[in-house]
């Protein structure tokens, strides 16, 4: 039979994304068939998967760690903010609806149905199922109707372990103050806790885990220390992008309001030699950049509007004009532009705006989602490039008979007349390592990185510090049969 349990935190960013990552990658060692679960998530960056869907990233990078291809059913409820009170909702990796918070609140016992439906056909396939939480359930104003914590833990019968983070300060209060606030019944499904992200000398806090031990009455699965690596890993949440000091070559990435799919990033920021500076607002994009990296957009007019509003426009037009590079990707691509139509209103009012006219392309804001796992041609090279589309609208011009992908017969991407500024759909690309060698390369840097390699390696290396620091013979332990059968 199936066994699940689920990883809740005490606080939003607790770490549940990158502790479920090392334990599925610690289970499969062990020799488990383990699968990743996460019933609502909201980040707008997505991985599309298998069966032709998106997911959140962080369930993709679950799925790598578990040695399982990413499916829609490990994440069946997907939010994309598009704007401070509304998102795109998708359901079993589909476009479902756009919502406002309240009328997603209305929407929840409805979706319930597809989160419990997709939580049991994967259970079909593994021997354990680890289930991420969203935020927190002490949050309990978000009680009623909840599908991503207690909620879901209730009618799926799993038992939940609670994670606090001690880098914030004030553990304590969180987990045992998780506890007061909570339901008997909803207390009554947490059977442990662990800490995560203490600095130091972890026998400091004994008695600090003793008081949560004592004052709880769970037992505890570890302190878990710091991970310095986390960085190798693809990151999901939009605050965990951070700069990376590496080498001479810098690529500046201006950090966009509604910044979507930036895991294009994390290959460059791995590389030694390569320093991603991100560029927040209020602040000039550097002088000094080697290549300006405009990232994809869940709003592309808005966030347009916003380049603007901080003058990037301006320290842009003075980069090219100093003999600069300029790569735009998706969302970036259509920024590059000389105009963005939106006749049915798809980001807002319908509307036709002028783009910042580095590229001689037009787009056309279109209803239907482009999404796939593509394989491309890298026509400088001829090297091949795997990544994925997840884009609306529809990109043409005269720059673009520069293309300088291929995908199949098709043509992908533009370029300006001296090749300085490109832009393309094409996610993920720099995690090619022939492409990323090439493309940096051609700047006058070069490649010294295996990428996936890399990510692998990081993973075992975060499954031993789990081995090392928390009790998994007990987490398994404490885990529940689901009812389902494992076909594995």
């Amino acid at each position: 039979m199936t066994r699940a349990i689920m990883i809740q935190g005490a606080g939003s960013n607790v770490g549940k994304s990158m502790l479920v990552a090392g334990l599925a990658r610690a289970y499969v060692r062990r020799g488990l068939d383990v699968a990743p679960f996460k019933p609502q998530n909201m980040s707008n960056n997505a991985a599309v998967t298998v069966d032709g869907g998106e997911i959140g990233r962080a369930q993709a990078l679950q799925a790598i760690a578990a040695r399982r291809a990413p499916h829609t059913d490990m994440n069946p409820v997907l939010l994309k903010p598009e704007t401070d009170i509304g998102a795109q909702v998708i359901v079993q990796g589909r476009r479902h609806s756009t919502l406002r918070a309240r009328e997603y609140a209305r929407a929840k016992p409805q979706l319930l149905a597809s989160v419990l439906e997709s939580f049991h056909r994967l259970s079909g396939t593994a021997d354990l199922v680890l289930i991420e939480g969203a935020g927190s359930p002490a949050e309990i104003n978000l009680r009623d109707g909840d599908i991503a914590n207690m909620g879901f833990a209730e009618v799926a019968g799993v038992p939940v372990i609670l994670v606090g983070d001690i880098d914030r300060g004030g553990v304590i209060a969180q987990v045992v103050g998780t506890q007061a606030v909570l339901s008997r019944a909803d207390a009554a499904r947490i059977k442990g806790f662990a800490v995560n992200k203490f600095r130091g000398d972890v026998s400091l806090f004994d008695d600090g885990l003793q008081e949560i031990v004592t004052r709880t009455g769970w037992p505890s699965l570890g302190v878990v220390p710091w991970f310095a690596e986390a960085w190798r890993l693809p990151a999901e949440d939009v605050m965990d992008i951070a700069s990376t000091q590496g080498g001479a070559f810098k690529v500046a990435v201006p950090r966009l309001g509604r910044i979507a799919n930036f895991d294009d990033l994390d290959p460059l920021s791995s590389e030694p030699g390569v320093t991603v500076e991100i560029i927040e607002p209020g602040r000039p994009l550097p002088g000094d950049a080697d290549l300006v990296l405009i990232p994809g957009s869940k709003s592309t007019i808005a966030d347009l509007a916003r380049f603007r509003s901080n003058g990037w426009d301006i320290d842009l037009t003075a980069h090219i004009r100093r003999g600069g590079h300029v790569l735009g990707v998706c969302g970036g691509y259509q920024m590059l532009g000389s105009r963005i139509d939106d006749p049915d209103g798809i980001e807002g009012p319908p509307a036709s705006v002028a783009g910042l006219g580095h590229l001689d392309v037009v787009t056309v804001m279109k209803p239907e989602k482009h999404l796939a796992l593509t394989q491309a041609t890298y026509l400088e090279t001829g090297d091949t490039v795997e990544g994925y589309e997840i884009h609306l609208g529809e990109t043409s011009g005269p720059d673009c008979v520069r293309a300088w992908l291929r995908v199949g017969d098709r043509p992908e991407g533009a370029a300006s007349s001296d090749g300085n500024v490109r832009g393309a759909y094409l996610h993920g690309l720099f995690a090619s390592d022939p492409f990323r060698a090439a493309f940096l390369a051609g700047l006058g840097s070069r490649s010294d990185l295996s990428y996936g390699a890399d990510v692998e390696a990081t993973l075992d290396r975060l499954a031993d510090h789990l081995e090392r620091h928390m009790d998994l013979d007990l987490m398994l332990s404490l885990s529940a049969q689901t009812g389902v059968q494992s076909n594995s």
